[in-house]
């Protein structure tokens, strides 16, 4: 899973690296649509450039062609003025004319010299402008040289991006691999664990009916005919069931204190945040709504307050000395009606939420995103409050043996716990989601103009204890799904049955439990003088049994010495030897009592001689009594059983002795039952943690072939977008390529134009200097 998580992160930086690229690309893309703008329109300026030149070169031919017809009509005007000179003065009409040719001459002139300087200006302009191409031109090629350089580095990493990709892909397929190989693993060890399961079930079905039809056969007290006497079966007390549920009722005490402190802080609170915020009550009044909504929440103690102090009662009621059960513990229905108060409470402060966060979204500086966080969290406490009543109704129904008897049977009351526990677990969601919808709407409040310092402490204090009522509800739900099989279980139930126990047998299972403990005491302070168990035993030889009972008694002794030697660590046997010597040492001290009661009534005398006289008369009616067993007939027997042997003789004693060996029968096989259910319950443990570790086994394997999908595409999208981005930066690179080619081109050509013009203006100037120099000779 750790491999998997890396590669997650890998892929989310690649993604994150081409996401980037990605958006320099764009930059890129838009940049060469502006520069390809700027050429179109640099080419239409130069187009009209080009036109303008060539008007102005139409205009200098136009000129040339005049300068030169004004040349040639100089020249004439020069010769006709020779010509003039040469005849003479002819009188007035001559200097007429003289004077015509003169101004004609003088205008000429001029409007040579406003040529020139129209010529001059022309070419000035068109030096600038060349200039000005010429710097265009600069400017273009050096951002054609740095795209060049961000296309050339842009490849790079491309380039080093599909060989990172194309690595990830190989390491990527050699996990694939693994995680198969590791799922045959877990398919094997799946398909073992079931068959392990198989065979417990089946051993573990074997042994239920085994031990069902001992029960059914031997040990229930099942009348029939009048059900009232089979509160006869009382359970025997159960200490380890009574501390465990003390110590499960002492970690939910701690718990609900918890809760109990989060819920008083989340309340008030919020209370103080309907005083600050959306209107301040120190400066300005709030609205009707507000006050009373603040008036309830001032009022939650009342309501929180006696949760924790009926459950403390709950608790201290659950001792060593009581039982612990549905049907009697009285406390829970105190805790039942408080938490129904407190989910009254909050359908009673349920529309006043909803209302003050609408009048909080109504307010002028509210957001869109403040508006919808605030209607989230109307959502969330909505959520909130129908799982409270939830909760409300299952405690409802656990509460209710303990009031009315038969009000529920056993697997209704484990459908409830275990709903019970799923409801928790739902109150944990929807305050975590609560809690994560007011942390973003604090966060945006955060940044609103208006906020103060008031309202941000108020807020984080508010964050705090919905953050300590998160982690509270989250211990409480785990706590009760890791004792659902406690809370489940039924500690106490009479034998024989599977319904649960009355307050009748609870009662006469306290009675039992105290009688026995007042007797213990009182044989403790009477310290009676307790016989041996092997003095017992050589007593009853002696009285009870002749010569060959005594080698039968024997044997039994060796017997149960070897039992004892190799069961010493069983506890059960133990407790079976010390019941059987007790009852034997009961019945030897009764008999001895009545001997030395007929000896003392019989004879009379010193207590020697009344010593002596018992002596002998034990024997001698040891030696009587043999005698009459063998003339008789009625010789001692020897009784094997699963308990052990018993050597009996036929006296009218038989009948109390097959009653306790009965007795003592009925607790073995009760001890037996009871060890065979602790392991029936080790072997439902075992299978229900192999089910759930091959459920854990399956759910790896689907996430792993889910994520090696996941991968799989993921590396079919990058491939196709490493495709894509070398399809764009080939047609980018052509793009580009033919862009400077065609920029080159008519660079060349615009050069050749512009040593055209130069020639021409060369030839102009020198053409016009020429005139001019004929013109000042002249």
């Amino acid at each position: 899973m750790a491999n998997v998580t890396d590669l997650q992160t890998k892929y989310s930086k690649l993604a994150q690296e081409y996401s980037k690229l990605r958006a320099q690309n764009q930059v890129l893309k838009k940049g060469v649509v502006d520069e390809q703008a700027n050429s179109a329109s640099l080419k239409e300026q130069l187009k009209q450039r080009d036109q303008s030149l060539r008007k102005q070169e139409q205009e200098m031919d136009s000129l040339s062609f005049r300068n030169q017809q004004l040349a040639k009509r100089v020249e004439l005007l020069q010769e006709e003025l020779a010509a003039s000179e040469a005849k003479g003065k002819k009188g007035k009409h001559g200097l007429q004319t003289q004077s015509v040719f003169d101004e004609d001459l003088q205008k000429k002139i001029e409007e040579n010299e406003r040529l020139h300087i129209q010529f001059y200006e022309a070419d000035e302009r068109h030096k600038k402008t060349e200039a000005e191409l010429r710097e265009r031109l600069e400017k273009l090629e050096k951002d054609a040289e740095q795209h060049q350089g961000v296309m050339d580095g842009l490849t790079t990493k491309y380039a080093e991006t599909i060989e990172r990709l194309q690595s990830d892909k190989a390491r990527l397929e050699v996990k694939a691999q693994t995680l198969e190989r590791e799922a045959k693993e877990c398919r094997m060890r799946t398909e073992d664990c079931q068959q392990q399961l198989r065979r417990c079930q089946s051993e573990l079905n074997r042994q239920v009916k085994q031990s069902s039809s001992v029960i059914q056969e031997k040990v229930p007290f099942n009348d029939t005919k009048f059900s009232d006497y089979n509160s006869l079966n009382v359970p025997s007390h159960n200490r380890r069931h009574q501390l465990k549920a003390r110590d499960v009722a002492g970690q939910a005490m701690s718990f609900i204190q918890d809760l109990v402190a989060a819920l008083l802080n989340v309340h008030s609170y919020t209370e103080q945040r309907v005083h600050i915020y959306p209107l301040d009550s120190s400066i300005e009044t709030i609205s009707p709504l507000n006050q009373k909504f603040s008036q309830y929440l001032h009022e939650n103690a009342a309501y929180v307050r006696p949760l924790e102090d009926s459950f403390l009662q709950l608790y201290q009621s659950i001792t060593e000395d009581t039982v612990t059960v549905l049907e009697t513990v009285v406390k829970l229905k105190n805790f039942a009606d408080n938490f129904s108060s407190y989910t009254h409470f909050l359908q009673k402060i349920l529309p006043y939420q909803l209302k003050s966060l609408e009048e909080e979204c109504e307010a002028p500086l509210c957001t869109a995103a403040l508006s919808a966080k605030n209607q989230e969290l109307q959502s969330d406490i909505k959520r909130v409050t129908s799982v409270f009543e939830k909760l409300q109704n299952y405690i409802n129904l656990l509460a209710l043996p303990s009031v009315q008897q038969d009000a529920m049977p056993q697997s209704n009351t484990s459908a409830v716990f275990t709903q019970l526990a799923a409801c928790l677990h739902s109150l944990h969601d929807a305050i975590k989601e609560m809690s994560k919808h007011y942390n973003q709407k604090a966060v945006i409040e955060r940044e609103l103009p208006t906020v103060t310092q008031k309202l941000c402490t108020t807020t984080e204090c508010l964050l705090g204890s919905l953050g300590s009522l998160t982690s509270c509800t989250g211990k409480i739900a785990t706590f009760f799904s890791n004792n659902l099989d406690f809370f489940t279980s039924s500690g106490y139930s009479p034998r024989g049955s599977t319904a649960a126990l009355n307050p009748v047998q609870a009662e006469s299972m306290l009675a039992n439990k105290k009688k026995a403990t007042a007797y213990i005491q009182a044989v403790k302070k009477a310290k009676p003088q307790s016989v041996p168990y092997r003095e017992a035993l050589s007593n009853r030889r002696i009285l009870t049994s002749s010569t060959e009972s005594r080698e039968g008694l024997t044997q039994q002794v060796q017997q149960s010495q070897e039992k004892i030697a190799r069961l010493e660590q069983e506890k059960e046997h133990w407790l079976l030897e010390a019941q059987l010597g007790k009852v034997r040492l009961e019945k030897e001290n009764q008999r001895i009592v009545e001997l030395e009661a007929q000896l003392a009534a019989a004879l009379g005398g010193s207590p020697n001689s009344q010593t002596a006289a018992a002596g002998a008369f034990t024997r001698g009616h040891e030696e009587e009594a043999a005698a009459e067993l063998k003339a008789a007939g009625k010789e001692p027997t020897l009784c094997t059983s699963l308990v052990g042997m018993l050597c009996t003789t036929p006296t009218d004693e038989h009948v109390g002795d097959e009653e306790s060996r009965e007795q003592l029968i009925k607790s073995h096989y009760m001890a037996r039952v009871g060890e065979l259910t602790t392991q029936l319950q080790i072997s439902d443990s075992k299978a229900v943690h192999f089910h759930s570790e091959c459920r854990a086994l399956a759910k790896r394997l689907a996430i792993a072939e889910k994520s090696r999908e996941t991968f799989s595409e993921e590396v079919k999208l990058a491939n196709q977008n490493i495709t894509r981005l070398q399809d764009e930066l080939a047609t980018t690179k052509r793009s580009y390529e033919d862009q400077l080619s065609m920029m080159s081109d008519h660079l060349c050509s615009m050069n050749e134009t512009l040593s055209k013009q130069r020639e021409e203006i060369d030839t102009l100037k020198m053409g016009s200097k020429g005139n001019t120099k004929k013109n000042k000779g002249r």
